[in-house]
């Protein structure tokens, strides 16, 4: 019997749980007493970031696959993705001219030495970017911000010709800005609104593997300050946010001490974009922290992730739990460094690492393609990833990974405007984190990556319950305090 003084300091939550024992983000509500259960106490008096979004990428090759789909399974996937009952994605990325995850080689700037840019043309993204852009808008209720990204210019602008690595010649620098502006007008008039940009995917290149174009922190910062940023403002569309570097967390620093070098190159740059390839594991807390505290009042986005370097294994749930995943570094990476990419499960690595980002001043989390096939493609260069969606288009079959599951965990409870809070956790191999959304709701994301289930209570103005997790086993822990 529960006496009347127990249920007015019984917090009163909702519980949803995906594990490596089946659930996925199901609704939990038996729980048993347990002793020396953990304790998170949540204090939402201490603020930090306000959280941009979360979400995935439109890449040709997603929209490609969609295409080829029966209409029920693409929009049980852009459903699943953007609508209220789904995932809700709030952040979401695109290419700008063609990237790996493209069927060819494209520009929209086709004509050589087209200066004013006469002959620019988004034709390339007509039969599937575009469409599957739509569709998820009309999905979408609270409807997304979409930042765009090119990984080359043509290669009539490049000191080398070629769509992989070189530089962007100076002559054409302008060009390149007006480049940017042509791009926010032509999806305008086709009824998209573009929210920004990152200047350039991956300015250190890749290998020269795919398309790419190099700068170096002070190139692109003399871009942005001399071109980009006078020209979008010129333009009218000095609203547009542009997020510098785009690149590994490890060279953050050199990077945001390039950046914010003065109030006049500060003023155009937004923020900061960063990847996760560095590393299977390390979050680079400290570099995170460096970057907040050069610009505090600046955007700090993880812009892309996934696990690369792999087929999706198909219809196997357990192997997203196993260490088992590699990444580029485990085979190329030099010997010094190799420790970074150990083996890991991958559903580990989202958890863990969108976790770590919160708790470190990142307000945005971007997944890289959200669909894509059995192969880890399509992908021109054969560089095959996984994605949280797999679809085999021959069959007509759909595969959610518990990928997308774990994506769900935060997109869906953590809106836009959201504050992350504070967390005080007793329990160090449990990973925690938390934010208040603007109609006062509390999301709590608790990850057991350990073999053994846990007992955790959570304490919230003197009210407290007690939660069970199972091993392996990501939750989200909601709670209405309106």
């Amino acid at each position: 019997m529960i006496s009347c003084n127990q249920k007015e300091h019984k917090l009163s939550v909702d519980v949803y749980e995906t594990s490596e024992a089946g659930n996925k983000l199901t609704k939990i509500t038996d729980f048993i007493p347990a002793e020396n259960a953990a304790t998170i106490t949540l204090n939402p008096d201490k603020t930090f970031q306000t959280i941009t979004g979360f979400g995935g990428a439109f890449t040709e090759s997603s929209a490609y696959l969609l295409n080829k789909l029966s209409q029920k399974n693409r929009d049980t996937i852009i459903q699943a993705y953007f609508s209220e009952e789904g995932a809700n994605y709030s952040l979401t990325r695109t290419h700008m001219n063609s990237c790996d995850f493209s069927l060819s080689q494209y520009s929209y700037s086709p004509v050589a030495e087209d200066v004013n840019l006469e002959h620019f043309t988004i034709k390339d993204d007509m039969d599937d970017l575009i469409p599957m852009i739509k569709d998820a808008m009309k999905a979408s209720k609270d409807g997304f911000k979409i930042f765009a990204s090119p990984w080359t210019a043509a290669p009539w602008m490049k000191d080398n010709n070629k769509w992989v690595g070189g530089k962007l010649l100076p002559k054409y620098y302008d060009t390149w800005a007006l480049f940017f502006s042509k791009y926010i007008d032509a999806y305008q008039a086709e009824g998209i609104d573009i929210w920004g940009f990152t200047v350039e995917n991956e300015p250190h290149g890749n290998g020269d593997n795919w398309e790419s174009m190099h700068f170096t922190p002070k190139e692109m910062t003399d871009f942005v300050e001399f071109h980009l940023g006078p020209k979008l403002e010129k333009e009218g569309y000095g609203d547009k946010i542009i997020l510098g570097y785009d690149q590994n967390r490890e060279g953050l620093k050199e990077w945001v001490d390039e950046m914010y070098r003065s109030e006049s190159a500060s003023k155009y740059f937004d923020g900061t974009a960063i990847h996760w390839y560095e590393s299977t594991y390390e979050v680079f807390p400290e570099a995170l922290q460096y970057a907040h505290n050069k610009a505090p009042e600046k955007y700090l986005i993880e812009t892309e992730g996934c696990i690369d370097s792999e087929i999706p294994v198909w219809q196997d749930d357990a192997w997203y739990w196993k260490k088992e995943a590699t990444d580029w570094g485990y085979d190329w990476r030099e010997p010094e460094n190799k420790y970074l990419h150990p083996k890991y499960a991958p559903v580990n690595r989202y958890a863990r690492d969108i976790i770590g980002c919160l708790n470190n001043w990142v307000d945005g989390w971007v997944d890289w393609n959200m669909v894509l096939d059995t192969k880890g493609g399509p992908n021109w260069f054969e560089n095959w990833c996984v994605a949280p969606v797999i679809v085999d288009p021959e069959k007509d079959e759909v595969y959610f990974t518990p990928l997308y599951y774990t994506m769900a965990h935060f997109s869906k409870y953590i809106r836009p405007e959201a504050k992350v809070i504070e967390v005080n956790n007793s329990d160090k191999e449990l990973q925690v984190t938390a934010a208040q959304n603007t109609d006062g709701s509390i999301a709590v994301v608790v990850f057991n990556e350990g073999k053994t289930k846990k007992s955790f209570k959570i304490s919230l103005g003197g009210k407290e319950t007690l939660i069970n997790i199972d091993a392996q086993a990501l939750q989200t822990v909601m709670i209405a305090t309106k």
